[in-house]
């Protein structure tokens, strides 16, 4: 199939990024012509396995984005204060890109708004994956873009959505949506896999060192300066150690994470960029160490030196990729049980021994909930702990592996 792949933004650091960063290369290994529209500055840094890549011109620099964030050369603004000719010139844009690259068996445009319009505007046969962040921060309670959203969605050939709760949301904010299709987001299970600790303590240093000057670590997307020689120190003993990685935003929960870990006899690190980090490091525990940005050619050596990964959300979730990320590492996994990180649980649960399936989600916002279940995983005897680790694999393999979603999103098309 030829397959246009639209997303308005970048191709690392975020959920929908990395999916669509995922996705592209998924659809290409399969031997499918795959075309990726983006705002990526670099897409030479990514393997997409040899997919195209068009970055569209936008209309004075400017970016619609859910959370303000910083974009280089552009001007990122919330998709709800601009005027709606604005939206409509950044869609013709973003429209006009797709069309110089039909034909094609289906343009597969990201996020309800704007991928929505930019795939009616395309002219082509067209499918949609909601995934979340526009609906709860942009669209809801809007009801001008709620109209433009389900306006785009009753001409789709296909919405996705990530999870039971994502449909849920999509209708409770747009209204009822036809040819809607539940697909999980994959992980990368070959990338995301179980190492020895000094394979994978070497492996996290040559990573760490080759990355690039960031000096003051004035630039909140690259890593921290003197990570290699600081994780190096941190893991040359062998205490339990708890990782969370994702944004470092309030909603993400950690402040949560930090209080129940002053219960917990181990040690924190803090993997990410947001504006709360400030805050955050004020309220962190003695001890913990905050990284930064790290990717995925980090996080996939950094995830087997952890005992367990924390997902404290107390914002609705599309889906749980950490939490799927960890376990495809043989890292178990704990999570906030609510939203799509609900459905995450329960697929870690399937798979876990009767006896330890409550260890795989705690009450979200209960801090001494979490202490209690982290202290229970991380107090189990070794060999039950490994047990532990290759169960949360196999469920991240028969469910989330990025080739078998890749192919499900294809079924409505052929």
């Amino acid at each position: 199939m030829r397959i246009l792949l639209w997303h308005g933004y970048l191709l690392a650091g975020t959920g929908s990024n990395i999916y669509t960063q995922s996705l592209a290369r998924a659809w290409a290994r399969a031997r499918h012509e795959v075309v990726v529209f983006s705002q990526e500055p670099h897409p030479e840094r990514f393997d997409l396995a040899g997919a195209e890549v068009v970055r569209p011109q936008l209309p004075d620099r400017v970016l619609p984005v859910f959370v303000v964030d910083r974009y280089e050369g552009l001007q990122p603004r919330l998709l709800q204060e601009l005027s709606a000719a604005e939206r409509e010139r950044y869609v013709e844009a973003n429209a006009d890109a797709v069309r110089q690259r039909l034909p094609a068996d289906v343009v597969f445009a990201n996020h309800v708004l704007l991928g929505g319009p930019v795939g009616l505007a395309s002219g082509a046969r067209f499918a949609v994956k909601a995934h979340g962040s526009e609906l709860e921060y942009s669209i809801r309670g809007n009801p001008e873009l709620q109209e433009w959203g389900r306006d785009a969605l009753a001409a789709a050939h296909a919405t996705f959505v990530g999870s039971g709760h994502i449909r849920s949301v999509l209708e409770d904010v747009v209204g009822h949506v036809d040819r809607v299709h539940e697909v999980p987001p994959g992980v990368d299970v070959d990338e995301f896999r179980p190492e020895s600790r000094d394979e994978a303590l070497q492996a996290l240093l040559v990573e760490l060192r080759s990355d690039p000057p960031n000096p003051g670590n004035r630039n909140e997307r690259l890593p921290d300066e003197g990570n290699a020689d600081r994780l190096e120190r941190h893991f040359s003993s062998e205490e339990p150690t708890v990782l969370y990685f994702g944004k470092l935003l309030f909603n993400k929960g950690v402040h949560v994470l930090f209080e129940a870990m002053r219960a917990v006899d181990a040690r924190l690190v803090v993997v990410g960029f947001g504006d709360y980090r400030a805050e955050l490091e004020a309220l962190a525990p003695p001890g913990t160490l905050f990284t930064g940005a790290l990717e995925h050619r980090h996080l996939a050596h950094l995830l087997p030196l952890v005992d367990a990964v924390v997902v404290p959300s107390i914002f609705p979730e599309a889906f749980g990729m950490v939490a799927a990320e960890a376990a495809a590492a043989e890292t178990p996994p704990l999570v906030a049980r609510h939203s799509g990180l609900a459905e995450v649980a329960e697929g870690l649960e399937s798979a876990y021994p009767p006896e330890h399936r409550g260890l795989a989600s705690f009450e979200s916002g209960d801090a001494a909930g979490l202490a209690a279940k982290l202290s229970a995983l991380l107090a189990l005897p070794a060999g039950e702990q490994k047990a532990l680790g290759v169960a949360a694999r196999k469920a991240a393999i028969q469910r989330w592996s990025w080739d078998t979603v890749a192919e499900r999103l294809l079924q409505p098309f052929n």
